[in-house]
């Protein structure tokens, strides 16, 4: 880093960086750690700004909580590390996370069905998620298995990757990509509704509320710049052709979401039925 640029993180340092971390409780945070659901890039790379870098793990009940995590000496951002000590890793042929090591359950109390279907005679838990291995060993998880889109011309697709690009726009709240034995991909989109009101001001445009907000034309021009530029990140099959933007929000207490904000695929294919159709008319 050149010197004028340490100099000035120096200042920011003093005046601004530990004063937001003081804000936010986090002042005496010294190693950061977060499991469970993937952070967006662009917060990783504020909290790294403000002085606090977090480092994902990844783990589940049947391997004990944590079975990978970054590190202080390695960390790579957007992964979720490298295999703990004792733990070994491998992708099957479909790309899905493999997990072996003492740390591993031997089975489910008395579930042997479940037990055969989740670890395999190997000693080998089956995650059931999709991840990627680099070179240097660290693991990038890509959606869950189970939810890999496979489109009319046989190509699996991650949805989640697709949504995770749309919402980096801070007006789309949510986002659920359809395609499954489909010909293309096309998205709905759900605007966020903390957001809209400022964008509204700011545009010059009068809110009412959501389901106005989202007809207006200029609300839609952003939202093709968003699927524009998530298009510029993936390959040409990968790419959405068409969305829908709903005059809706989902929440944790909409039947579209989980508790913990997860997409219900299979309910929102359902309720959106027609919506989705004339996507595809």
């Amino acid at each position: 880093m050149p010197l004028g640029r340490r100099a000035q993180r120096a200042v920011f340092e003093r005046l601004v960086y530990s004063k937001i971390r003081t804000r936010l409780g986090l002042d005496a945070c010294e190693i950061p750690v977060s499991g469970a659901a993937p952070i967006a890039p662009d917060t990783l790379d504020f909290f790294d700004g403000i002085g606090l870098r977090i480092y994902e793990g990844y783990g589940m009940t049947e391997d004990s909580g944590p079975a990978t995590v970054n590190t202080q000496a390695f960390r790579r951002s957007g992964t979720v590390g490298r295999p703990m000590p004792g733990v070994e890793v491998k992708l099957a042929e479909d790309g899905e996370l493999l997990i072996r090591g003492g740390n591993v359950a031997v089975g489910y109390f008395r579930e042997p069905a479940k037990t055969a279907e989740t670890f395999d005679p190997d000693g080998w838990l089956h995650t059931g998620d999709i991840a990627e291995i680099d070179a240097d060993g660290f693991i990038k998880i890509v959606d869950r298995k189970k939810e890999l889109i496979i489109t009319a011309g046989g190509k699996n697709i991650s949805p989640a990757n697709l949504e995770a690009l749309l919402k980096r726009d801070p007006l789309i709240g949510q986002a659920c990509v359809i395609g499954d034995r489909r010909r293309f991909l096309s998205a709905l989109v759900v605007l966020d509704s903390d957001v809209a009101p400022g964008w509204a001001a700011s545009s010059g445009l009068a809110y009412a509320d959501l389901a106005s907000f989202s007809r207006e034309p200029r609300v839609v021009a952003e939202v093709q710049r968003a699927v524009d530029d998530a298009n510029q990140h993936v390959s040409q099959v990968e790419q959405i052709k068409k969305f829908a933007i709903l005059p809706t929000e989902w929440t944790a207490e909409s039947e579209e979401l989980t508790p913990t904000l997860k997409l219900k695929r299979r309910v929102i294919d359902r309720v959106y039925a027609a919506e989705i159709d004339a996507l595809y008319a």
